[in-house]
């Protein structure tokens, strides 16, 4: 059945200082397990713990830089530009740079506190 989402639904979000985490399709507002997507403000020096998520993550950056920290090195990811986190592997996103950074998240399976496993 279609499902029009009429307006997201803002998340607590996790690190400093604290970003904004608008989920529009997830497990929180729309009640979907198998996606979630979210449009997330992250302002400048902005940076969460490191994570083995149990998804995969697709990032496409709009405003500004991301920075994601992976095993293999840094990747700095600007505006018009993109960038895949596997499942299982180790991730850390920050917005270190002036401005800080927009962005839109998919995840999938969907996001969960309970899979994103992040560092102590």
């Amino acid at each position: 059945m279609t499902q029009h989402i009429n307006s997201p639904t803002k998340i607590e979000a996790v690190g400093h200082p604290p970003k904004t985490i608008e989920e529009f399709i997830g497990r929180v507002n729309s009640k979907t397990d198998g996606v979630s997507v979210a449009k997330m403000i992250s302002p400048q020096g902005w940076s969460e713990p490191g994570q083995t998520p149990e998804f995969d993550e697709y990032t496409v950056v709009l405003r500004g830089e991301l920075q994601v920290e992976t095993r293999e090195g840094i990747h700095r990811v600007a505006a018009g530009q993109a960038i895949i986190a596997r499942k299982g592997e180790w991730v850390r996103y920050s917005s270190p740079a002036p401005g800080g950074a927009e962005y839109i998240a998919v995840c999938i399976p969907a996001f969960s506190p309970d899979t994103v496993h992040r560092d102590e």
